[in-house]
């Protein structure tokens, strides 16, 4: 159930829900040697680098997708490197070097994830360039048409993204505005969780739907900390999309499209070689060292599965010196 956005400058992020039928696409899961030849030539490189913009085994091949999965109803060529590299991105440069994320409207306790350590993840994930969590707008400065779709409030999102490009600072490199409340792109649409204007480097999307309460269900030990993987997951995914990087089909990745929750929550938290290395010429890190960051984070915050994930890169990749 979902459908393309028409303006050509304009991506739907993620994940979202339409009124109409979806189209069936068929997905040819790449070759081994097709997820190699992705990354590039990386001869060159010292060993380190060579090591983290390859596989020795940490990264799962693309899954076939279900019925209801994003490469079920999306055909994507997929974006190599050299295809990234050639598509003339917009990179950090000329004074834009600062991330920004600007909080809409309430975030309420308990519901809402920590806007500190969403900070401190995007940080982390695009080290070292700075980030900076802006000021929150109040509901009622919000310049977005309202509607109310079966008892929740909506913001029109096409409205937003008209806006936020004169609220990106002098020094940003891209802003990705964030909110509880939930969006919708057009009449058309039941909703969409986010969406972006990529060569003016700015996004909007929504965290409403990340807590069990908007369906009627109640927290336990556990929502904490699913509400913070999938806002963290979420906000880097979408931040990615500001250095020009497409959807992954290579490697189960940070990248991967998804239409829905559980296919979401079913991707890793990582970039996998070929995405890292986009990233890698966009922000210019020591990968050993950006894992360090992510690791500290997620060994704070008891994820330890990406904890131990992490670790074992930053292993592989210092004893290829």
């Amino acid at each position: 159930m979902q459908r393309k956005a028409t303006p050509s400058t304009w991506i739907i992020l993620g994940l979202s829900l339409a009124v109409c039928g979806m189209a069936a696409a068929v997905f040819v899961q790449p070759s081994k040697a097709d997820r190699t030849a992705a990354a590039g030539a990386v001869q060159r490189f010292d060993p380190p680098l060579r090591r983290a913009f390859s596989d020795g085994g940490e990264f799962e091949p693309k899954r076939e997708p279900g019925n209801w999965d994003w490469l079920a109803s999306h055909h994507e060529p997929g974006q190599t490197y050299e295809r990234w590299a050639n598509s003339n991105p917009n990179l950090p440069g000329a004074g834009r070097t600062k991330l920004y994320v600007l909080p809409i409207g309430e975030f309420a306790e308990g519901i809402a994830p920590d806007l500190e350590k969403l900070q401190e993840y995007t940080a982390a994930y695009y080290h070292p360039m700075p980030v900076e969590m802006l000021p929150a707008m109040p509901d009622a400065e919000v310049p977005a048409r309202e509607r109310v779709h079966l008892g929740k409030k909506q913001w029109k999102s096409t409205d937003l993204l008209r806006w936020l490009p004169k609220k990106l600072p002098a020094d940003g490199y891209a802003m990705i505005a964030v909110t509880m409340t939930d969006l919708y792109p057009d009449e058309q649409w039941n909703f969409v969780f986010g969406q972006a204007l990529t060569k003016d480097r700015v996004g909007v999307f929504s965290f409403a739907r990340y807590h069990p309460a908007w369906t009627g269900g109640k927290a336990d030990e556990g929502t904490e900390l699913l509400v913070l993987r999938r806002a963290t997951k979420v906000l880097t995914h979408e931040m990615g999309h500001m250095f020009g990087i497409r959807h992954c089909i290579y490697y189960e990745c940070n990248m991967n499209g998804a239409n829905h929750l559980a296919e979401a929550d079913a991707t890793p938290m990582h970039l996998c070689p070929v995405c890292l290395r986009k990233l890698h010429r966009a922000a210019r890190f020591d990968p050993a060292e950006r894992y360090g960051k992510l690791r500290d984070f997620y060994a704070a915050n008891g994820m330890k599965e990406e904890e131990e994930w992490v670790t074992k890169r930053i292993a592989a990749i210092k004893a290829a010196r």
